[in-house]
Protein backbone atom coordinates (compact mmCIF):
# COMPACT_ATOMS: atom_id res chain seq x y z
CA UNK A 1 0.00 0.00 0.00
CA UNK A 2 2.86 2.43 0.99
CA UNK A 3 4.51 1.85 -2.48
CA UNK A 4 0.81 2.24 -4.01
CA UNK A 5 0.39 5.88 -2.70
CA UNK A 6 3.93 6.68 -3.77
CA UNK A 7 3.54 5.95 -7.24
CA UNK A 8 0.59 7.65 -7.49
CA UNK A 9 1.86 10.30 -6.21
CA UNK A 10 5.17 10.70 -6.70
CA UNK A 11 4.01 11.97 -11.39
CA UNK A 12 1.48 14.83 -9.42
CA UNK A 13 4.85 16.17 -7.38
CA UNK A 14 7.42 16.06 -10.04
CA UNK A 15 4.93 18.15 -12.40
CA UNK A 16 4.65 20.63 -9.35
CA UNK A 17 7.92 20.94 -9.06
CA UNK A 18 8.58 22.24 -12.81
CA UNK A 19 6.14 24.72 -12.65
CA UNK A 20 6.99 28.14 -13.11
CA UNK A 21 6.89 30.15 -10.29
CA UNK A 22 3.37 32.25 -10.76
CA UNK A 23 1.71 29.36 -11.53
CA UNK A 24 3.26 27.37 -8.54
CA UNK A 25 1.73 30.10 -6.32
CA UNK A 26 -1.52 30.56 -7.54
CA UNK A 27 -1.31 26.64 -6.76
CA UNK A 28 -0.45 27.40 -3.62
CA UNK A 29 -3.03 29.98 -2.94
CA UNK A 30 -5.84 27.24 -3.69
CA UNK A 31 -3.94 24.61 -1.51
CA UNK A 32 -4.29 27.52 1.46
CA UNK A 33 -7.68 27.64 0.47
CA UNK A 34 -8.49 23.83 0.93
CA UNK A 35 -6.55 23.38 3.87
CA UNK A 36 -7.72 26.62 5.53
CA UNK A 37 -11.60 27.03 4.86
CA UNK A 38 -12.49 23.46 4.04
CA UNK A 39 -10.28 21.16 6.03
CA UNK A 40 -9.29 23.64 8.50
CA UNK A 41 -5.95 21.90 9.64
CA UNK A 42 -4.98 22.13 13.51
CA UNK A 43 -7.02 25.46 13.22
CA UNK A 44 -7.84 24.73 17.09
CA UNK A 45 -3.82 24.60 18.10
CA UNK A 46 -2.97 26.88 16.09
CA UNK A 47 -5.28 29.75 17.28
CA UNK A 48 -4.54 28.30 21.22
CA UNK A 49 -0.87 28.97 20.28
CA UNK A 50 -1.31 32.33 19.36
CA UNK A 51 -3.78 32.80 22.32
CA UNK A 52 -0.98 31.95 24.40
CA UNK A 53 1.88 33.38 22.93
CA UNK A 54 0.47 36.61 21.29
CA UNK A 55 -2.13 37.69 24.61
CA UNK A 56 -1.58 41.29 23.94
CA UNK A 57 -2.65 41.41 20.40
CA UNK A 58 -7.07 41.90 19.64
CA UNK A 59 -8.83 38.51 18.04
CA UNK A 60 -8.54 40.48 14.83
CA UNK A 61 -4.91 40.85 14.80
CA UNK A 62 -4.22 37.03 15.81
CA UNK A 63 -6.88 36.30 13.14
CA UNK A 64 -5.09 38.20 10.64
CA UNK A 65 -1.27 36.41 11.91
CA UNK A 66 -3.36 33.46 11.77
CA UNK A 67 -4.21 33.45 7.94
CA UNK A 68 -0.68 34.63 6.99
CA UNK A 69 1.01 32.00 8.93
CA UNK A 70 -1.70 28.96 6.80
CA UNK A 71 -0.38 31.00 3.45
CA UNK A 72 3.02 31.09 4.52
CA UNK A 73 2.57 27.00 5.54
CA UNK A 74 1.11 26.23 2.27
CA UNK A 75 4.24 28.32 0.33
CA UNK A 76 6.65 26.50 2.27
CA UNK A 77 5.80 22.90 1.99
CA UNK A 78 5.38 23.52 -1.95
CA UNK A 79 8.70 24.89 -1.93
CA UNK A 80 10.29 21.70 -0.63
CA UNK A 81 8.62 20.16 -3.87
CA UNK A 82 10.25 22.99 -5.81
CA UNK A 83 13.58 21.91 -3.76
CA UNK A 84 12.99 18.09 -6.69
CA UNK A 85 14.23 20.73 -9.45
CA UNK A 86 15.17 23.48 -8.86
CA UNK A 87 18.48 24.53 -10.32
CA UNK A 88 21.65 25.81 -7.69
CA UNK A 89 21.36 29.14 -9.74
CA UNK A 90 17.77 29.55 -9.07
CA UNK A 91 18.02 28.59 -5.27
CA UNK A 92 21.01 31.38 -4.58
CA UNK A 93 18.75 33.59 -6.03
CA UNK A 94 16.21 32.67 -3.95
CA UNK A 95 18.29 31.99 -0.53
CA UNK A 96 20.76 34.40 0.47
CA UNK A 97 22.83 33.95 3.30
CA UNK A 98 24.34 37.28 4.26
CA UNK A 99 27.62 36.51 6.21
CA UNK A 100 28.80 33.69 4.65
CA UNK A 101 32.16 34.89 5.60
CA UNK A 102 31.12 33.37 8.98
CA UNK A 103 31.42 30.21 8.11
CA UNK A 104 34.69 30.64 6.09
CA UNK A 105 36.13 31.64 9.29
CA UNK A 106 35.09 28.71 11.04
CA UNK A 107 36.68 26.82 8.02
CA UNK A 108 40.02 28.10 8.58
CA UNK A 109 39.72 27.07 12.82
CA UNK A 110 39.06 23.87 11.48
CA UNK A 111 36.13 23.33 13.94
CA UNK A 112 32.51 21.39 13.07
CA UNK A 113 29.61 23.39 13.25
CA UNK A 114 25.97 22.90 15.13
CA UNK A 115 23.77 24.64 12.88
CA UNK A 116 20.77 25.61 15.04
CA UNK A 117 17.77 26.57 13.24
CA UNK A 118 13.79 27.57 13.86
CA UNK A 119 10.97 26.12 12.54
CA UNK A 120 10.21 29.59 10.59
CA UNK A 121 10.27 31.14 7.38
CA UNK A 122 12.28 28.26 5.16
CA UNK A 123 14.73 25.94 7.04
CA UNK A 124 14.39 23.61 4.16
CA UNK A 125 15.74 26.16 1.95
CA UNK A 126 18.89 25.90 4.43
CA UNK A 127 20.55 23.24 2.61
CA UNK A 128 22.14 26.01 -0.12
CA UNK A 129 24.50 26.98 2.63
CA UNK A 130 26.19 23.81 1.56
CA UNK A 131 26.94 25.35 -1.99
CA UNK A 132 28.89 28.07 -0.81
CA UNK A 133 31.32 26.17 1.81
CA UNK A 134 33.53 23.10 1.94
CA UNK A 135 31.81 21.57 5.22
CA UNK A 136 30.29 18.42 4.61
CA UNK A 137 26.60 19.35 5.47
CA UNK A 138 24.31 16.84 7.64
CA UNK A 139 20.97 17.25 8.23
CA UNK A 140 19.36 15.86 11.18
CA UNK A 141 15.83 14.54 10.82
CA UNK A 142 12.95 11.92 11.54
CA UNK A 143 12.48 9.47 9.92
CA UNK A 144 8.97 8.97 8.10
CA UNK A 145 6.92 6.04 8.70
CA UNK A 146 6.27 5.22 4.51
CA UNK A 147 10.05 4.09 3.40
CA UNK A 148 9.11 5.49 -0.36
CA UNK A 149 8.58 9.16 0.12
CA UNK A 150 11.08 8.59 3.57
CA UNK A 151 13.44 8.29 0.53
CA UNK A 152 11.68 11.16 -1.63
CA UNK A 153 12.33 13.35 1.20
CA UNK A 154 16.12 12.60 1.88
CA UNK A 155 16.83 13.09 -2.03
CA UNK A 156 15.16 16.41 -1.59
CA UNK A 157 17.30 17.22 1.07
CA UNK A 158 20.48 15.64 0.25
CA UNK A 159 20.89 18.32 -3.01
CA UNK A 160 24.08 20.29 -2.71
CA UNK A 161 25.75 17.36 -1.24
CA UNK A 162 23.92 17.52 2.20
CA UNK A 163 24.08 14.24 4.14
CA UNK A 164 20.88 13.05 6.18
CA UNK A 165 21.21 11.35 9.38
CA UNK A 166 18.08 10.66 11.69
CA UNK A 167 17.81 11.10 15.15
CA UNK A 168 18.65 7.96 16.49
CA UNK A 169 21.98 7.84 14.42
CA UNK A 170 23.27 11.27 15.12
CA UNK A 171 25.41 10.68 18.31
CA UNK A 172 27.68 8.00 16.25
CA UNK A 173 27.69 10.11 13.15
CA UNK A 174 29.34 12.87 14.93
CA UNK A 175 31.32 10.24 16.68
CA UNK A 176 32.65 8.93 13.55
CA UNK A 177 32.99 12.29 11.91
CA UNK A 178 35.07 13.97 15.14
CA UNK A 179 37.47 10.56 15.02
CA UNK A 180 37.54 10.67 11.31
CA UNK A 181 38.53 14.78 11.38
CA UNK A 182 35.56 15.41 8.65
CA UNK A 183 34.93 19.10 9.62
CA UNK A 184 30.89 19.56 9.48
CA UNK A 185 28.21 21.41 9.75
CA UNK A 186 25.67 19.92 11.60
CA UNK A 187 22.11 21.40 11.02
CA UNK A 188 19.06 20.91 13.51
CA UNK A 189 15.39 22.51 14.03
CA UNK A 190 14.80 22.07 17.80
CA UNK A 191 12.82 24.16 19.17
CA UNK A 192 9.54 22.46 19.78
CA UNK A 193 8.80 20.08 22.34
CA UNK A 194 10.90 17.14 23.60
CA UNK A 195 9.14 14.11 24.51
CA UNK A 196 7.92 13.88 28.41
CA UNK A 197 10.66 11.35 28.78
CA UNK A 198 12.89 13.81 27.94
CA UNK A 199 12.76 16.82 30.06
CA UNK A 200 15.97 18.38 31.72
CA UNK A 201 15.32 22.16 31.12
CA UNK A 202 12.48 24.46 31.30
CA UNK A 203 12.47 27.77 30.04
CA UNK A 204 9.97 31.21 29.03
CA UNK A 205 9.09 30.46 25.81
CA UNK A 206 7.32 33.63 24.92
CA UNK A 207 5.90 34.46 27.88
CA UNK A 208 5.39 30.84 29.19
CA UNK A 209 7.76 28.12 31.09
CA UNK A 210 7.96 25.15 28.54
CA UNK A 211 10.32 22.61 28.09
CA UNK A 212 13.74 22.91 25.81
CA UNK A 213 15.93 20.39 23.46
CA UNK A 214 18.97 20.21 25.55
CA UNK A 215 20.40 17.95 22.62
CA UNK A 216 21.87 20.35 20.45
CA UNK A 217 23.95 21.72 23.60
CA UNK A 218 24.98 18.60 24.98
CA UNK A 219 26.32 17.50 21.90
CA UNK A 220 27.81 20.88 21.45
CA UNK A 221 29.80 20.27 24.02
CA UNK A 222 30.96 16.90 24.19
CA UNK A 223 32.76 17.13 20.45
CA UNK A 224 33.44 20.99 20.92
CA UNK A 225 31.28 22.05 18.06
CA UNK A 226 30.74 26.29 17.32
CA UNK A 227 27.08 26.87 18.09
CA UNK A 228 25.43 29.14 15.06
CA UNK A 229 21.96 30.36 14.99
CA UNK A 230 20.53 30.42 11.39
CA UNK A 231 17.90 33.65 11.72
CA UNK A 232 15.98 33.41 8.18
CA UNK A 233 14.09 36.11 7.03
CA UNK A 234 11.11 35.96 4.24
CA UNK A 235 12.06 38.88 2.20
CA UNK A 236 8.92 38.39 0.03
CA UNK A 237 7.04 35.49 -1.37
CA UNK A 238 9.65 32.63 -2.44
CA UNK A 239 12.40 34.96 -1.20
CA UNK A 240 14.49 34.28 2.15
CA UNK A 241 17.64 35.45 3.69
CA UNK A 242 19.78 33.87 6.21
CA UNK A 243 22.03 35.56 8.73
CA UNK A 244 24.18 33.43 10.60
CA UNK A 245 24.55 34.55 14.44
CA UNK A 246 27.17 33.09 16.68
CA UNK A 247 25.92 31.72 19.78
CA UNK A 248 29.60 30.19 21.35
CA UNK A 249 33.21 29.49 20.07
CA UNK A 250 33.40 27.95 23.08
CA UNK A 251 30.56 25.52 24.02
CA UNK A 252 32.32 23.91 27.02
CA UNK A 253 32.67 27.03 28.62
CA UNK A 254 29.27 27.97 28.54
CA UNK A 255 26.95 26.75 32.01
CA UNK A 256 25.32 24.62 31.70
CA UNK A 257 21.76 25.56 29.66
CA UNK A 258 23.43 28.98 28.52
CA UNK A 259 23.30 27.33 24.76
CA UNK A 260 19.62 26.13 24.70
CA UNK A 261 18.79 29.50 26.39
CA UNK A 262 20.70 31.96 23.74
CA UNK A 263 19.03 29.70 21.17
CA UNK A 264 15.18 30.07 22.84
CA UNK A 265 16.15 33.68 23.06
CA UNK A 266 16.75 34.32 18.81
CA UNK A 267 14.18 32.11 18.28
CA UNK A 268 11.85 34.28 20.19
CA UNK A 269 13.20 37.62 18.54
CA UNK A 270 12.20 36.00 15.44
CA UNK A 271 8.71 35.14 15.81
CA UNK A 272 8.21 38.59 17.47
CA UNK A 273 9.43 40.60 14.26
CA UNK A 274 7.23 38.68 11.83
CA UNK A 275 5.38 36.25 14.03
CA UNK A 276 3.10 35.17 10.80
CA UNK A 277 6.29 32.96 9.52
CA UNK A 278 6.28 30.65 12.30
CA UNK A 279 4.99 27.63 12.38
CA UNK A 280 1.88 27.77 14.83
CA UNK A 281 0.32 24.38 13.80
CA UNK A 282 2.88 22.90 16.26
CA UNK A 283 1.87 21.70 19.84
CA UNK A 284 4.60 23.77 21.58
CA UNK A 285 3.00 24.48 24.56
CA UNK A 286 1.43 21.19 25.58
CA UNK A 287 4.01 20.89 28.43
CA UNK A 288 4.19 24.04 30.21
CA UNK A 289 3.68 25.30 34.04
Amino acid sequence: MQFLVFIIAYPFLWIISILPFRIFYWLSDGVYFLVYYIFGYRKKVVRANLALALPHLSDKERLVIEKKSYHHLCDMFMEMIKTMTISSEEMNRRFIITNIELLKEYEHKEKSIMLLASHYASWEWLLALNQKVSYQGVGVYKKLSNKYFDKLIRDIRSKYNTELVTTSKTIPYIARNQKEHILSVYGLASDQSPKAGRIFHWKPFMGIEVPAHTGPEMLAKRYDLNVIFAKVKKVRRGYYEATLVPISDDPRSVPDFGITDAFIQEVEKQIREAPEYYFWTHKRWKHRR
